[in-house]
């Protein structure tokens, strides 16, 4: 089976950013991480936004979700 390298650095980002969260407790380099994986495109990088299928969609949007989530996190709590 044949692995695109994008997929491969996608999922090794987010579990890089899930580490950094949920066991460093460091929201702002997990936000970083989880930012930097967006930029590998784990599907066909050759097809248009408009023509993807809704769950491919879903599935970056709750990406870019998760990452505003995690920069909030860590502008909050450092802000003591």
């Amino acid at each position: 089976m044949k692995t695109p390298i994008n997929k491969v650095l996608y999922i090794g980002f987010l579990a890089l950013g899930a580490y950094q969260c949920l066991l460093l407790k460091d929201y702002m380099q997990a936000a970083a991480s989880l930012g930097i994986g967006m930029a590998f495109d784990p599907f066909d990088v050759k097809q248009q936004w408009n023509d993807r299928p809704k769950w491919q969609k879903i599935v970056l949007v709750a990406n870019l979700a998760l990452v505003a989530a995690m920069f909030g996190f860590g502008i909050g709590l450092n802000d003591r």
